[in-house]
């Protein structure tokens, strides 16, 4: 019966687990360049005795491609395909994304909403306006004409599932996810550069509300077991009283 108590128990624990993080996808559903994540759970086995519960392993981020939408901001950028936005900081941290909603800064670098700078690109002060091309390059136009001022390579990692997230959509490189190796977007079977769009997330709000909808289920007879697992404690003890 402890045993049982103890099953059913760790299962309320997973399935609060779960819908903790299915929450934090649906908070983030609108956020561009957001990707969902999954926990991950295993059965608890002793050997010889069988399944003693559930264990949680963590949670892994799905790097599902979301839709690609127009946008209005003046630099925003969206993938097609694998790969990241490199991103540095002023301290020369480098990091990873997959959201494009870039700006200029006055020093002329292209920065995001955290004030990390996008790798490979710097305006003039008297350029008039800039575009990306397919392949990453950045042209600004200026009084006397077009030229181009610096190239878009993206991050492509051999295992981009063991990357790091440190909050919202950044990514930072691990041991397991291996180094990454940048590309140039453009090429028949590599990823494609898209200029003037976003990726919005690739959480669904539908399927979202389906899985909590199947975690609560499943909390809920978890917690009927603790309950008749419970119960049997308490008759069995009083058996042994008479």
């Amino acid at each position: 019966m402890d045993r049982a108590l103890f099953a059913a128990a760790s299962g309320m624990a997973a399935q609060q687990q779960n819908l903790e993080t299915i929450a934090e996808n649906l908070a983030n559903a609108d956020v561009a360049g957001f990707k969902g994540s999954t926990q991950r759970f295993a059965e608890l086995v002793a050997p010889g005795e069988g399944g003693l519960g559930t264990v949680a392993l963590g949670s892994q981020v799905l790097f599902a491609q979301g839709k690609l939408a127009r946008s209005g901001g003046p630099f925003d950028l969206a993938i097609e395909g694998p790969g990241f936005f490199s991103l540095v900081d002023d301290r020369g941290k480098r990091v990873y994304t997959r959201d494009g909603t870039f700006s200029r800064a006055a020093d002329g670098t292209v920065r995001n909403a955290q004030d990390q700078r996008l790798a490979g690109v710097r305006i003039p002060a008297d350029a008039l306006s800039v575009t990306v091309a397919a392949d990453g390059s950045v042209h600004a136009a200026f009084a006397g004409g077009t030229r181009t001022i610096g190239y878009v390579r993206l991050a492509v990692f051999p295992a981009p599932d063991h990357l790091r997230s440190i909050g919202g959509t950044l990514f930072e490189a691990t041991p397991e996810s291996g180094a990454p190796r940048l590309v140039t977007p453009g090429a028949q079977d590599g990823p494609k550069l898209h200029f003037g769009m976003l990726e919005q997330s690739n959480v669904t709000i539908v399927d979202a509300m389906m899985q909590i909808l199947t975690a609560q289920r499943a909390y809920e007879a978890n917690a009927k077991g603790v309950q008749a697992a419970d119960e049997m404690l308490r008759i069995a003890n009083n058996l042994q009283r008479g």
